[in-house]
């Protein structure tokens, strides 16, 4: 199985992974060698590295850039692959040799000296060769965004309150009237239609006296009263038989014309009544695997405590993170930061409106929110993610934090569930990805917010200390997954 799969190669670089989590990366040991290397912060998010490279370092990139220049050209009078350097540095320039072996060597170069500098860098560096001398000596410099140095404050006195559980009886009728809905039945009448009824339709609308192509639908059902479908619909249809046909004009609310003023016509070619069935203990045997109506509701009263529970353990996640952010100081890579609101605009234009036939003007002008608006909103969101993704990965390494296989597997789960795909598909996926070090981020990043909501005190509405045990267990890592998977996905191109 690809989850079995999934957990071994977990276990074979759980260590990389849980050092990939915000840990300073340790340094490679230099030996004898004589290369330099100095680190100038700019910023707290920002350092420029200064690696001075002799050359006989360069060798084996030199080696190797004879070798691969071999293997591509050819020269009279010698076999292919067996042309010496000379000729290669005559027929073709040293500066091409030169080019290759420093476009390998420099990876090398670089990783070494942040390694040394113990840094964790963000995406990718801009090289800057500032000195190459053929035999002597190689100098580059490599600026990029690290992740800021964040002081965790004591977060015990965190202080939330969030509503209380309160399940009323107006709700448990309200939840049983829901069932009810569902086992209603329908019958054809001969009267006039009301409010409640299901009429059976034909449509037809014109804009300026022509018919829309798009404007013409038959045998559409709509219950009166549900609001349902274009506005005066309610009004032209009630008090009508089966057989009768009224005119109005309404606002077009899709299609070609959407947004135009049109006269649609509608024929009424059924009306059927809606009954319900009696509150009975009938109604409870037909609509659930209890004997009476009492235990229907009694039923109904558990459930919906249970998932105010839960809510109620979202909610004080919700918070406590909110008042965790307040107290730590985060310095913003403006990159990563600028990466991440490109991410999630494209998102939202490419996946989120495109799969429901929207433009992201259309959804501006939907939301009543101008470009400036949403802009700013985009910011504050992406801020926030990687603010929460920066901060809860301090507290997994302050609090020492782990991932255990179980618990990596109950994540693949869940979210396997809302991708869609099947467990193994997933798995899959994520190790082919090599995605497996943000599963267990995402892991010991919900688990170090539900440190911190541990530690503080939450009170719901009533004033009474709350036991969040019996929610926190499925609303666990849900704020803290939600808020930085978009942050991890553009550093994750960074880094690519």
């Amino acid at each position: 199985m690809q989850v079995a799969r999934l957990c071994l190669y977990y276990r074979a670089r759980s260590a990389e992974a849980q050092q990939n989590l915000g840990r300073k990366t340790r340094s490679q040991p230099q030996g004898d060698r004589t290369v330099k290397s100095a680190v100038e912060t700019l910023n707290p998010t920002r350092v420029r590295l200064t690696v001075e490279v002799p050359f006989e370092e360069l060798k084996p990139s030199l080696d190797a850039a004879y070798k691969k220049i071999n293997q591509q050209v050819s020269v009279p009078g010698f076999r292919k692959g067996k042309i010496p350097a000379r000729v290669i540095d005559q027929r073709f320039g040293r500066g091409a040799v030169l080019e290759e072996a420093v476009n390998d060597a420099l990876p090398k170069f670089y990783t070494e000296a942040v390694n040394e500098g113990e840094l964790n860098p963000l995406g990718q560096p801009e090289v800057d060769i500032t000195e190459l001398k053929d035999g002597e000596l190689l100098t580059f410099t490599a600026e990029v965004d690290i992740r800021p140095a964040l002081e965790i404050p004591d977060y015990s006195g965190i202080e939330v309150t969030v509503d209380a559980v309160e399940v009323t009886d107006e709700d448990v009728e309200k939840s049983v009237e829901q069932l009810r809905e569902r086992f209603a039945t329908t019958s054809p009448v001969e009267r006039a239609a009301a409010e409640g009824d299901i009429v059976t339709l034909d449509l037809e609308a014109k804009v300026d006296g022509e018919v829309l192509e798009d404007g013409v639908a038959k045998g559409v059902d709509y219950t009166i009263g549900s609001g349902q479908l274009l506005d005066g619909i309610d009004e032209a249809v009630t008090g009508l038989e089966a057989g009768g046909t009224a005119t109005f004009t309404s606002e077009l609310k899709g299609g070609s014309a959407e947004g135009k003023e049109a006269e649609v016509k509608v024929d009424v070619t059924a009306v059927k009544s809606r009954e319900l069935p009696a509150l009975d203990d009938e109604f409870a045997q037909l609509a659930s695997e209890f004997d009476t109506l009492e235990e229907l509701k009694a039923d109904s009263r558990e459930r919906l405590a249970r998932m105010k529970k839960f809510d109620q353990a979202t909610q004080a996640q919700e918070k406590v993170l909110e008042e965790l952010l307040k107290l730590v100081e985060v310095p913003m890579p403006e990159k990563l930061l600028e990466d991440e609101i490109n991410t999630r605009k494209h998102n939202l234009e490419h996946h989120q409106l495109g799969q429901m036939g929207l433009t992201l003007a259309k959804y501006l002008e939907i939301q009543g929110k101008t470009a400036e608006e949403f802009d700013a909103e985009l910011k504050e969101q992406a801020e926030k993610g990687i603010r929460t993704q920066f901060v809860l990965d301090e507290i997994v390494n302050k609090e020492k934090l782990s991932v255990g296989q179980d618990e990596l597997t109950e994540h693949l789960m869940r979210r396997a569930q809302s991708s869609g795909m099947s467990p193994d598909q997933f798995a899959q996926a994520v190790v082919e990805q090599g995605q497996v070090p943000m599963l267990v981020g995402e892991v010991a990043r919900g688990k170090a917010l539900a440190t911190v909501v541990e530690a503080a005190t939450v009170k719901d509405s009533n004033g009474e200390v709350v036991d969040l045990e019996d929610g926190e267990d499925e609303a666990e890592a849900t704020e803290a997954t939600e808020a930085t998977e978009t942050a991890e996905a553009a550093e994750a191109k960074n880094e690519g």
